[in-house]
């Protein structure tokens, strides 16, 4: 064999995964009891999970095998299987949870408990059972796991605060008080692959704030366009809920509640890109690895998938009650 077949049979090999894998939308419903799953290829509801009452936050095993929900009827984080759709383990938490995240080696899943006085509850995902509590300086709202895996984040509305805990040593490295409530966040990528920057939603504010992740501070502020005749009443002090980084790193996306759109801004310069119209009240957003924005319409059961090149909707779909809470899952 030439060498140059090998390279190219090598290319192929390594290609095979990637075209093997199996892109879906994990739609939580939150004022139901069910999660829709959407396949972006046909943008069609292909799968409904049952019998998980009031889910907050979702988080998917790496290998696609499991899919964790946050039950905020039953104070349990539901275990799901990814084949049957079907609920298997119900794990008891220290309070109400929110939301939740898992570990980039799948080995733990942090839950949100967004009562006082605050707390992560950590759920290790072999033995299936809570194994302790991060303490915490008030309710917890939103977690998240950065980018490179090295952190967790925890934000609290009631706290106003951040709190950045080492992975997997699962103790504190850092706080940042806020003057507001801290709600959804995304995060920017270094060249190395380190967290760069924090966008964060604060309470009562039409935008977000940045944070610098080594400087561990704000460095700037933006505010969307202002809303027009046709604003909307928004969910309990959120303007603004809902952020995420585009797959290429190159722009920020953020919910206007006020306007029923979704707004773009350039990286790293945050210059404004456009805004598309969407459903009633935005609450929450993700990507698809090919940079399709899927928006939850919390006010208007509908999940909207927007084409952040053409800045148009391409789909809408409908979902459950009160779509909020949305992830990617790559399934194998």
């Amino acid at each position: 064999m030439s060498l140059t077949i090998r390279k190219n049979h090598l290319a192929l090999l390594l290609a095979l995964p990637l075209a093997a894998a199996t892109v879906r939308i994990l739609q939580t419903n939150s004022a139901g009891d069910n999660i829709h799953i959407i396949d972006p290829a046909t943008n069609k509801v292909v799968g409904i999970i049952e019998g998980v009452e009031v889910n907050h936050g979702v988080a998917v095993a790496p290998d696609g095998g499991r899919f964790y929900f946050s039950n905020e009827a039953d104070h349990t984080l539901d275990v799901v299987d990814g084949k049957s759709l079907k609920v298997f383990r119900k794990i008891p938490l220290t309070g109400r949870p929110n939301n939740v995240d898992i570990s980039k080696d799948g080995k733990r899943v942090y839950v949100a408990i967004n009562v006082a006085p605050g707390a992560l509850d950590v759920i290790d995902t072999a033995s299936l059972q809570r194994v302790k509590s991060i303490a915490m300086k008030g309710g917890v709202h939103n977690t998240y796991v950065t980018p490179d895996g090295k952190y967790v984040i925890g934000g609290s509305i009631v706290g106003k605060m951040l709190t950045v805990i080492h992975y997997p040593a699962e103790t504190i490295a850092w706080e940042l008080p806020m003057e507001a409530g801290v709600r959804p966040m995304a995060f920017s990528r270094k060249p190395n692959g380190a967290t760069y920057k924090i966008f964060m939603n604060l309470s009562e504010h039409h935008g977000f704030a940045v944070i610098d992740f080594d400087q561990r501070k704000e460095v700037a502020r933006v505010t969307l366009p202002k809303a027009g005749h046709t604003a909307v009443a928004h969910i309990g002090g959120t303007p603004s809920h809902g952020l995420a980084v585009a797959p290429d790193g190159k722009s920020v996306w953020c919910n206007s509640s006020l306007n029923s759109s979704v707004y773009g801004y350039s990286l790293p310069d945050l210059k404004l890109i456009g805004g598309v119209k969407v459903g009633v009240v935005p609450d929450w957003l993700t990507f698809t690895p090919n940079g399709i924005l899927y928006v939850a319409n919390a006010g208007s059961n509908t999940t909207s998938a927007v084409d952040i090149r053409t800045l148009k909707v391409q789909a809408t779909i409908p979902v459950g009650q009160v779509p909020k809470r949305n992830v990617t899952a790559i399934l194998p």
